[in-house]
């Protein structure tokens, strides 16, 4: 069901399938959108045999005995069709021991990942197979399915409400296996009559969100939610807030990216977001979940509504860049350590001019070696507090640089 970009009539992959020529996969895509399932069939199209193990649990012992029985086969002039589940987990024993056998062809490798495998796959796998990437169902699909489901159901009187469905495809969330799951739960909660939109929850206990702490979901989400505070749209930002939590993200992890996020792209226009947030990630540390939502949900909507600026930001890699070059560059002999009276004959120490002794607390004077003297990293902006930071800034620039 659905996968048109890929599986559509007239693709590669599908002419590919039908006259059973496939070669080694990767199939990439979230949960329940029929990864194993389009394995089977491949294998099914190839008349080959099919072996399935998983990464986590096949060992290189079990792996030699595949490749065995596959060499068996071959001799009789059949083909064996190997799928990989977690291919993400495969270690280098594991790999050295099947490598050899995919690039002699003795067994076609389909690997099934929800992990970006260009990224998590070992590159020796990833370069011997097509990558094919998988979307989660639409809601066309779940709804085709469902229906199908309910259809042959064979319990005398059931059928699923119009409320029922949509709340049965709204928490599968485009992954069919879970879609079928939570019906078939919810047969048993409906006892021979209609199921209800009560049932569906009932039987789903809650909306699970589909979230992997490590993998493309978590890096996604995330994402979306430092971009969606850049944006000045809270809403979102709770949205997505709220999914990371609900799957149980690391509280920790979501709010060392809003003090991040609070001064690479808030800074000096609004100095009190990383109060805001460093307050939030206090309260974190104090009460934990769920009662430390309010504080993140607070900080989220401040970050947001806050005023922009990436001036920080841009200063931090201006100065970086230029400590690359000239780091060892020596500090004025003015403003430099001179613990003993006896330095200043050697010029240490010597004309430095107090700051609280000028006019606004400025005194004419140079800070910085002469190599970077006349480069200028912090540019303020003109949103916020920042507006008034660049005015001070310009002031004292005028006396520092005369």
């Amino acid at each position: 069901m659905g996968q048109e970009k890929v599986l559509g009539e007239g693709t590669a992959l599908r002419r590919a399938i039908e006259q059973g020529v496939v070669g080694s996969l990767i199939l990439w895509g979230p949960p329940g959108v029929g990864k194993t399932t389009l394995a089977y069939i491949i294998a099914s199209r190839m008349e080959a045999c099919l072996e399935r193990v998983s990464a986590v649990t096949a060992g290189v012992k079990y792996l030699r005995e595949v490749i065995s029985r596959a060499a068996l086969r071959q001799a009789q002039g059949k083909r064996t069709v190997l799928v990989v589940d977690e291919i993400h987990r495969f270690n280098k024993a594991q790999q050295d021991v099947l490598l050899p056998s995919v690039e002699e062809g003795l067994v076609t490798l389909i690997g099934a990942t929800t992990e970006n495998p260009y990224f998590e796959v070992i590159k020796a796998l990833v370069s011997r197979a097509e990558v094919v990437r998988l979307e989660g169902l639409s809601v066309k699909d779940i709804r085709k399915i469902v229906r199908r489901a309910v259809k042959h159901v064979t319990v005398a009187g059931v059928s699923l409400s119009r409320e029922g469905e949509e709340a049965l495809i709204e928490i599968a969330g485009g992954d069919a296996r879970r879609a079928l799951n939570i019906l078939e739960r919810s047969l048993l909660v409906a006892q021979g009559r209609e199921i209800s939109k009560k049932d569906v929850e009932s039987a789903a206990q809650q909306s699970v969100v589909q979230y992997d702490k490590a993998g493309d979901v978590h890096y996604d989400t995330i994402s979306a939610f430092i971009k969606s505070m850049r944006g000045s749209d809270p809403d979102a930002a709770l949205f997505y807030l709220f999914r990371m939590l609900v799957a149980g993200e690391d509280p920790k992890f979501i709010v060392r990216r809003m003090l991040i996020f609070a001064s690479e792209d808030i800074g000096n226009a609004d100095p009190h977001a990383l109060m805001v947030t460093s307050a939030a990630a206090h309260t974190l540390e104090w009460v934990g979940l769920p009662e430390a939502e309010f504080a993140l949900a607070q900080a989220a909507i401040y970050l947001s509504a806050a005023p922009k600026s990436n001036s920080v930001y841009v200063a931090k890699e201006a100065a970086k860049r230029d400590v690359e070059v000239f780091g060892n560059a020596q500090p004025p002999g003015h403003i430099v350590n001179a613990p003993k009276e006896s330095m200043k004959k050697h010029g240490r120490g010597v004309g430095y001019k107090y700051p609280h002794d000028f006019l606004g607390h400025v005194a004419p004077q140079q800070y910085r070696p002469d190599e970077v003297q006349d480069n200028i990293y912090y540019k303020p902006g003109e949103e916020g507090f920042e507006k008034e930071v660049k005015r001070r800034v310009e002031a004292a620039r005028k006396v520092l640089h005369r």
